[in-house]
């Protein structure tokens, strides 16, 4: 699984060049826990690694040059993401 990781992590850094790839790595671990924990509440039957990594991937595609806009919405996660370490951003 650590290799998911890692690959998405890189496809974040190249849609998003402006975070490092500890903060992409970071980032990828919160989207794919996020999606986890919110499918298990929803009540839905676990899927898979391959359906999160799926689903965390088309994240990545649609939204991965923006989230350092979220960032900047809920600073709560500035801490979490390195915000304060040389982003460019």
């Amino acid at each position: 699984m650590q290799e998911n990781l890692e690959k998405l992590a890189s496809l974040l850094q190249e849609k998003n060049n402006g975070i490092s790839y500890e903060q992409a790595l970071t980032w990828v671990e919160l989207l794919w826990g996020d999606f986890e924990s919110t499918y298990a509440k929803a009540g839905h039957k676990y899927m898979g690694s391959e359906m999160t990594e799926k689903v965390v991937r088309q994240w990545i595609e649609n939204y991965g040059g923006q989230l350092h806009e979220f960032v900047a919405r809920n600073p709560k996660y500035k801490h979490l993401l390195g915000q304060d370490s040389g982003q460019t951003h």
